[in-house]
Parts: C-alpha cells; structure tokens; sequence
C-alpha cells in the first residue's frame, strides 16, 4: 500500500496503541481484499509499537500450514521481541505443551493446561511491559491457535495487551464463533482497508512517477486496476521499465505489461486456488457479463457461490463485472493453464453454450479456441459465424472459421461450398492464399458439385492468376447450369457479368459490348468493353456512370466497380473517374479489405499519372504493393508496375524505374491489357535512356497486340507516339509524322490528353510556324485536359521555338511557367533543366541568340558524340543507318543548342554528357525482355 493510503488505517491503530498505554487491553480487526496492504500496515505498526517500547509477537496464518496445529502459536517466539527473561518462559510453554511434546486438537488436558500457562506468561510480560500481539492472516490460521486467541480474550480487558489481527475477505471462509469472541471486547475496533479511491488516484501517482505521471491518466489506472494497490505497484513499475527503455517518449496512458500480469496472477494465488480457478474459466469465456449459471456449471460449483466470488474478485480490483480487466491480465491466467486444459475448457464451454442455444459468434471464439471439435453441428455453427464476420468486413476471423468448419466437415456438398466461401475471402486478404483452394475446387467442377455463383467465383480466381482457358471453360459451364429449369435468374446475370469481365482483362475473348439488363455489373464491364473496342463514346460514359451509381462496394461487386472507373479513365473523363476512385478507396480503407484498397490504390495512381502528379502516383502504386505484395497480384502486377515505371520515367528517375522493371513478373501478364501498360512503360523508359531501337520493339509489339485483340485504341495505350518519338531519335520524321497524324485522327477534335500528347510528338516533325501552331494547340489542349507535366513540356518546347525566332520575353516567360509546372509535379530533373535554361537566358542580351536553350535529343547526342569523335557526315550516316541529310538537319540543331560554330568545339561542349553511354545499333536487349510477336 503507498504510504499516502497507510496513513488514515494508521493512525486508527496508533490510536489503539495509546489507549493501551494508558491501561487495558485491547482488540482491532483489520480486514480487506487480497492485495489491499494489510501486511504492509501491519509491518508499519509493529515499527511504531517498538518506537513506542512495546514487546512484540507477530505470526501468520498460511494455507500449507493451516492444518498444522499451534503452527501460529509457534511463530510467536520466532518473530517475538521480549524483554529479557521472558523469551524463555514463553518458549518453554510453546514447545512443552503435553507429556510426549505434541498438541492435541481438539486439545487434551496437558495442551489445555499449556495454552492457559502461555496466556499467563503473556500477562506477566504485560505487567511489566505493554505488548502488541499481531496476527496476519487469520483467516488461514490453525484451529488450535485460534481457540487460543479466542481465549485470550477475556484475559485482555486490565491486561496491557493489544491484539491485531489481518483477515483477507476475498474468497476466503470466515471464523463466525472467533469474530464473535473478539467483538466482545469493549476496546473492540475494526479497521477497514478499501484501496484506492478514484479521487487519489492522481496524487498516489504523482508520488509514484513524478512527472511521468502527467502521461498517465489517474482514470486509466483506476481502470486498470480497480484501486488495487499491489495492481498499481505493479502498473507503476511497468511505467518505469517503459520510460528507461524507451527511445522516445512514451505514448500517453498506462504502459500495462509483465510486472502486472505477475501481480494478477499473485493476487489469484494468494486468494486461494477456487480464486485462480474462477479467474480460469472467466478469462476463457471473456465475456463482459458472463451469467452465473455457465461459469457454476463449467466450474461444477453452485451458481450463488459463484456470483459471491465475482463480486468478491471485482471488489479486490481484479474483475471488471465478470471479465478480467485488462487483456495483459487475461493472457496471464491463461498461461496458468497448460494447453489441454486450456482446450478442454474451451470445447466444454462451446458444448454448453450450443446446448443453451447460444449464437454462432459467441459459440464460434471457443470452437477454434478447441479445435478440432469434430462434433454435427460445429461446422453449421462456424459457416454462419463466417458469414457473419464477412458482412462486418472482419476477413480474418471469416478465414478461420471457414477453415475450421471445413476441417470438421464430412459431407461432400457442404465441403464444396465451404472451400468456395473460403478461397473467396482468402483472396480478398491476399490472392495468393486462396490459389491452394483453386485445385480442390477445379477438380469438383466435373462432378457438377460446384454451384454456380461458387464457380463463377472460381472462375475470378483464374481469370486473376492467367488460366484464361479454365476461366473460359467455368464461365460456360456456369452459363448451362444458368439455364436449367428452376435455376436462379439471378444466376444469368452474373454469368453475363463475368463473361464481360474475363474480356476486359483477356481481350483475345473480347465479347460484343451488349450491356443491356438491369444488373449494374453487366453495363459495367460492357462500358469498358465498348471502349476498349471503339473507343471512348457518350454511351459508354453514361452506362458506366449508371453502373457506379447502382453498385454498392462488396465482394460481388468490386471487379465490376473497378471496371466502370477504367472504362471512364480511358474515355478520358478523367475528373469523373478521380472523383469515383476516390469514393470506393475511401470506403475500402474505412473497411479495410486489403483486395480492394490495392486494385483501387492502383487505379488512382494511373489517374494521378494521366493527371501530372508522378509523385502521388508512384506513392499510391507503392501503397497499393504494400497492401498486396507482388507475388500475389497474379497478371494484375502489370498495372501497378506500369504505374511506377511511368512515374518514375516522368520524374526522371531511370534508375527506379530500371529496378520496377526487373521485378519478375508472370508470363501471362502479356496476354492481358494490364501486359500493354507494361510494355509502354518499359518502352518510354527504353527511349529516355536512349535505347530507341529498344523501345520501338516495345511499341511494335504493344501494336500487334491491341491491333491483333481489337482494342487499338491510343487512350488505352498510345504507342504511336512512343513509336513516332522512337522514329525521330533515329532520323525518321517521316514515318514519326504519319504515325502522328493517324493518332491524331484517332483522338477526335476533344481537347483530351491524348490529343495534347500527339500534337506535341507531331510538332517535332515540323518546322517554323507550323511547328509552333501545333505546339501553342497542344499548351492549350494539355492545360484544358489537366495534366500539368506535359503541359510543362509542351510550353517548354514552345518557348524554344520563340527563341529561335527572336522573341525572347515570351520564350523566358514560357521557360519560367513550364520550370514551375513542372516542379509543382514533382519531376525533379525536368524542373532544374528549364530553370536554368531560364537563367541562362535572362542572363544574355536581348540580340545573343546564338545558343538556344535546351536539351539534345537522344538522336542528336548520338550524332553530336559521333561527330566529336571525327566522325565524318558520311560515318556517321552508315553507323546509325540514316541519311546524309538527317545527319546535317541534325547538327545544325546541335550547333544552334550548344551554341558552338565548328566540330571541334563539340567536344568542350559535350563534356558534362561525357560519361553519358550512347548506344549504337545491335546493342542486346535487356534480360529478361518479352520477345516481339
């Protein structure tokens, strides 16, 4: 007890004290819960009697000596303080109480005759010296020393003999013929220990932890506690371990760790072993209000006894109604089972609780707890609790309980549906956990085992992992079972739904875009299909948008909601898909399905992408692999890293995007639309690195593809201006220029981002006027389309060209804007290039034009390297397979950009780009590279 609580109790019992000194005896009962601070108190009124000049006694009761008779009795010369003189008479009536040196109980003639000598040797010593006689513990004193205290008594009323003894009310059976002889006494007291009062909780505290106890707030501890001192002794010393060991400041609120597990589990010893046992069968059921009957019956006790005991461990601060009252408690207790025992309390209590009729949830934490319980109604119990745990998105606890009632499940039927439901809530968790479940269930589908929404489901898992032919074979024998007599019409749909599905990811099975019907799911998935097949159209806009308004997140839903956004983000309403994703991310992460915050995450990322914003999107694709780790995303790994090889090339960071790309990746991922993103992305990377030709294979192949499925379309995957681009590095603006142009027919009059991206690759084969009327367009088309970095570019690529024609004002003015657009986005490099060509340029004079800022392109530094060297015009021609006159086009710009009159200032010129390697043709492929087709 802290030495703030010992105060009022002691200052009762020196009160006592006092009057003993004056004369008479006297008798005081402290009692209190286990734990409380009885022995403390009584150690600090023993210390005060000797300052005092008494003699004193002290002994206690034990429960492994409480049937040992006079054991009480003998601990009174073992712990005695005495005058001189009276040790030994009192020894000689303690260890000499009949003829053959025993006592006898009940008490023969000569132990009789011993206790009344020892009650006359104690008065004696209390005629010359005041005496205090404690006894802890009394409750678990011996029967002999009790008749002797009972008998004492009466002798103490002239006599200078205070008597103090300590008896734990909790849980422990009390001495009514005792209480009866001690209340007789005129100076009788009782002195009632409480523990800690919510109100001083603050000040004990404060002495307790100084200035840490400002972290830890009184009405915390009260809780944990219950006022409790050992308990709080204990929570104090944990707040201390923390505050040494921490590196930092600990978090607010009590640390509750081993020092109080400890302390429980001592109080449960100290009360007694039906204390401990309680507490055992309590911290199984965990339940905050338990009814007396199941806790009597799992006890084998009577139900009012058991309801006393609660009262009495909540009184001691252990309880908190008829749950332990903190979990660090509760695993304490349980570690005092073994495991079988632990098994063995669970499985009778699931047993009683199904018995009563008692709800899956409740009978559910116990059948695992046991498992297995290979009992007829277990697995019904477990599937409903499954079930249940899925409508309130707790997917953990769903998985287990279908894996519990699948092992105890006999019937073949029932064993079916139940690794259905849970290969299905396995993939939400992580897809590739539900790829084990994929097996047993393909292998059923012969025998027509399988329902049909569970082989629609199983068709899902398929699609998701490349086994697009088993998908396809699942979905048509779905389809038959559909059409049988009394099926489902329900059933239809969803078949219709998943076709439309399947062709979304695999579009070599692209079906016709027939989105009619009222279920959402099926306008959805033919919205995106219409897309992919024609392109971007207002039917395709509003079906999906009717689709997203009809549809609520769920596991029926999810793919199909990540549908109809797509088919928005490739109709390029980009702002309407945002504004959607940002909706179901929202409503996944309050959810917490790991499935869906990912493909969701994903999505936003290309959003963010086709927005300017690499930064957000490189962060959310890294969320998104962080909620589903890359082995488990199956073909689907194509979006997310296409997304951060994107980002990454827009951020100009080529070497993170090198390290996405080596990610390995399945080889169905190319059979996919997600493997087309991919394929542009690497090619993007290939051809800011300079690997033109590499990156043309890339483009080439990403055409054959969309060409040979039907969904060549540039908003899906705009490899013509990656090909064109490529064309240009080599000295082709001819080829660059038609494939341009044929994008630009493609896109439409809109001013969609598409556009602005072709109108930028279109200038680049132009020159003069017309080149800056197509750039000036595409400044406008980009700014109205939304994507702040290639509108940087754009403006960029503008502002050189008023430089080249003399305006200088609007060419710095252009740099200036697309060198903070361009930051604002987060591409870094892109950023601090146009910021100092803007130095430069407002560095010279008005009339000095001879240099014009900006960057070689990779063609030209080829050429501008080769020409260093001493290259002639010709060399140079056969090395990089281009014309005479390319390579005069291009060192025209070269001289123009380096602002150098003569090949032998190039090299000077060229010296920060020195280490720079340059790739000729016929260099290898990078490992690892899917091969054209």
């Amino acid at each position: 007890m802290p030495l703030a609580e010992q105060a009022r109790p002691l200052a009762e019992l020196a009160a006592a004290l006092a009057d003993v000194t004056q004369g008479g005896g006297g008798v005081t009962v402290v009692s209190g819960g286990v734990g409380c601070g009885r022995t403390e108190l009584l150690h600090a009124l023993r210390s005060v009697a000797v300052r005092a000049g008494y003699a004193v006694l002290r002994a206690a009761g034990s429960r492994p000596e409480r049937d040992t008779q006079g054991g009480v009795l003998g601990q009174l010369l073992r712990y005695a303080d005495l005058p001189e003189g009276h040790r030994d008479a009192l020894a000689r009536c303690l260890f000499s109480p009949g003829a053959d040196g025993s006592v006898r109980w009940p008490p023969d003639q000569a132990t009789g005759a011993a206790l009344r000598e020892l009650t006359a040797v104690l008065l004696r010593i209390a005629e010359r010296v005041p005496v205090l006689l404690c006894v802890d513990d009394l409750d678990l004193a011996d029967a002999l020393s009790l008749h002797w205290i009972s008998r004492l008594v009466p002798h103490l009323r002239a006599a200078r003999v205070l008597l103090v003894v300590a008896e734990c009310t909790t849980m422990r059976p009390t001495h009514p013929r005792s209480h009866a002889e001690l209340r007789r006494h005129p100076r009788y007291r009782q002195v009632v220990l409480e523990g800690i009062a919510p109100g001083d909780m603050a000040t004990v505290l404060a002495d307790s932890l100084g200035g840490a106890a400002a972290r830890t707030p009184s009405a915390d501890c009260y809780r944990v506690t219950g006022g409790n001192p050992l308990l709080l002794r204990a929570l104090v010393t944990d707040q201390k371990h923390a505050e040494a060991t921490s590196a930092g400041t600990p978090a607010p609120g009590p640390v509750v760790a081993r020092a109080y597990g400890d302390a429980v589990l001592a109080l449960l010893h100290r009360a007694g072993p039906t204390a401990l046992a309680l507490a055992q069968v309590l911290a199984v059921l965990d339940e905050a209000d338990t009814h007396p009957g199941l806790t009597a019956r799992l006890l084998q006790e009577q139900p009012a006894a058991v309801t006393d005991w609660c009262r009495d461990l909540a009184a001691a601060g252990l309880l908190d109604g008829t749950r332990l009252r903190h979990p660090v408690g509760r695993a304490a207790v349980l570690r005092s089972l073994d495991a079988p025992a632990r098994r063995a309390l669970h499985r009778r209590a699931a047993e009683l609780l199904h018995a009563a009729g008692a709800d899956a949830p409740r009978i559910t934490p116990h059948l695992l707890a046991a498992a297995p319980v290979d009992e007829p109604w277990a697995p019904a119990v477990l599937d409903e609790a499954a079930r249940r745990h899925l409508a309130a998105d707790r997917l953990l606890e769903a998985r287990d309980c279908f894996g519990a009632a699948l092992a105890v499940c006999h019937d073949e039927g029932e064993r079916t549906a139940l690794g259905a439901r849970l290969a299905a809530t396995a993939r939400l968790l992580d897809p590739a956990l539900g790829t084990r479940h994929i097996a047993d269930l393909a292998a059923v589908l012969d025998g027509d085992l399988l329902p049909g929404r569970h082989a629609l489901a199983l068709a899902r898992h398929l699609l998701w992992h490349g086994r697009f032919d088993e998908a396809a074979t699942v979905v048509r024998r779905a389809a038959e079972q559909a059409e049988r007599p009394g099926a489902d019409p329900a059933a239809g749909a969803e078949v219709h739904a998943t076709r439309h599905l399947l062709a979304t990811i695999h579009p070599p099975v692209l079906v016709p875009a027939d989105g009619t019907g009222g279920d959402p799911r099926v306008r959805a998935a033919a919205a995106l299909s219409e897309v992919l097949a024609r392109g971007p159209s207002a039917s395709a806009v509003a079906a999906a948008e009717a689709a997203l308004r009809g549809m609520r997140l769920g596991r029926s839903t999810s793919e199909w909601i990540v549908c109809a956004v797509t088919a928005l983000l490739y109709a390029e309403r980009i702002e309407s898909a945002d504004r959607w994703c940002r909706h179901w991310l929202a409503e996944a992460r309050t959810r917490k399905v790991p499935l869906w915050e990912a493909e969701l995450s994903s999505l936003l990322a290309g959003i963010r992408r086709r927005q300017g914003d690499p930064a957000a999107a490189r962060d959310l694709a890294e969320a998104a692999l962080t909620r589903v780790p890359v082995e488990s995303w199956g073909v689907t790994i194509g979006q997310p890293l296409s997304h951060l090889v994107e980002a990454a090339t827009d951020s100009g960071d080529h070497l993170a995007a090198e390290e996405h790309l080596a990610v390995p990746v399945p080889d169905a991922v190319y059979d996919t639309r997600f493997g087309l993103h991919l394929l542009h992305a690497r090619g993007r990377h290939l051809l800011e690195t300079g690997r033109a030709d590499e990156a043309l294979e890339d483009f080439t192949a990403c055409a054959d593809l969309m060409r040979r499925w039907g969904c060549d379309q540039p908003a899906l995957a705009p490899w013509r201006t990656g090909a064109a681009r490529a064309h240009l590095a080599w000295g082709d603006p001819t080829t660059a220029r038609a494939l341009a142009q044929e994008q630009l027919g493609m896109a439409g009059p809109l001013p969609t981002r598409t556009r602005g991206l072709t109108l930028r690759v279109l200038a680049d084969t132009e020159y003069g006027t017309e080149r800056i009327g197509l750039l000036t367009e595409a400044v406008a088309v980009l700014r109205t389309a939304g994507d702040p970095l290639q509108t940087a570019g754009a403006l960029a690529d503008l502002a050189r060209d008023h430089l080249h024609a003399g305006r200088t004002g609007r060419a710095r003015t252009g740099l200036a804007t697309a060198a903070r657009l361009a930051g604002r986005c987060g591409a870094g490099p892109l950023a601090a290039a146009l910021a100092a060509e803007a130095e430069t340029l407002a560095r010279r004079g008005p009339a000095d034009r001879t240099a014009v800022a900006g960057p070689l392109s990779a063609a030209e530094r080829r050429v501008a390297f080769l020409a260093a060297d001493g290259h002639t015009n010709k060399e140079i021609a056969w090395r990089l397979r281009i014309t005479v006159s390319t390579v005069e086009q291009h060192l025209t710009r070269i001289f123009r950009k380096l602002g150098v009159r003569a090949r032998r200032d190039l090299a000077p010129a060229l010296a920060p780009d020195a280490a720079r390697p340059v790739p000729t043709p016929g260099d290898a492929a990078p490992a690892g590279r899917r091969p054209t087709e």
